[in-house]
């Protein structure tokens, strides 16, 4: 296996070691305490679901998987995309400082089988993420055409523009529901514009750069879910 492989590897499976660790001391120190069923149990949905498609890219799709690790906002070309991803990256930490601080101060509760929903919503939004990553090895973390990239309108992108957006707005929604939060859905509502704007930004950048995106967007109707937007 050649060097530069190796180091990919290795980067990406200590990212994936790092985050469940940076999203435990967030919720742990903010709620004040480490009996708090619902913060473990979504971390090891986030964190598990994560690890496979982390081992699919690695074994399936290396390329993708470097792609994937040159992201944030220090990370896009365009000043309005370092503004998005840095409000989107706020309002990611923002998913687990409120339900944290919900569950310290005791603003809100939810039945116990909310959160195992939340948790089962995690999933399945890791894995329309997977879906994605199976059938387009360009889904590069920042908007960008690359070099030979082509219009796909296969598997998921037969059913809306962005189903990467897609997966990752439901795992977002999940994740307040995974803490056992009513208050946490602000966070994801407080985000949810900048996301959206970001599809807008990346489509106009597609529909210039990218021959045939535009009859692509004729022939696919929605963006994020079918009927509704």
């Amino acid at each position: 296996m050649p060097e530069k492989m190796k180091h990919l590897i290795l980067k990406a499976w200590l990212s994936l070691l790092l985050l469940p660790i940076a999203m435990g001391l967030i919720l742990f120190c903010t709620a004040g305490t480490l009996h708090y069923w619902q913060a473990w149990d979504c971390l090891a949905a986030f964190t598990g679901g994560s690890a496979l498609v982390t081992a699919w890219l690695v074994r399936h799709d290396p390329a993708l998987l470097e792609r994937r690790m040159h992201g944030g906002p220090a990370a896009e070309k365009e000043p309005r995309q370092r503004i998005i991803m840095t409000f989107t990256t706020a309002g990611f930490l923002a998913h687990m400082v409120v339900p944290a601080l919900d569950h310290r101060l005791g603003w809100s509760a939810m039945p116990p089988w909310l959160p195992v929903a939340g948790d089962l919503l995690i999933l399945i939004g890791l894995y329309i993420v997977f879906l994605v990553f199976k059938v387009n090895t360009f889904t590069a973390a920042t908007i960008q055409v690359a070099e030979n990239q082509k219009v796909i309108s296969t598997g998921p992108y037969a059913i809306v523009r962005h189903p990467m957006y897609a997966g990752a707005l439901l795992y977002l929604l999940a994740m307040p529901i995974a803490l056992g939060s009513w208050w946490g859905l602000a966070a994801f509502a407080a985000t949810l514009p900048f996301l959206i704007w970001r599809i807008f930004e990346e489509e106009q950048l597609l529909a210039r750069q990218l021959p045939g995106y535009t009859d692509y967007c004729a022939k696919v109707r929605w963006r994020l879910l079918p009927g509704v937007f």
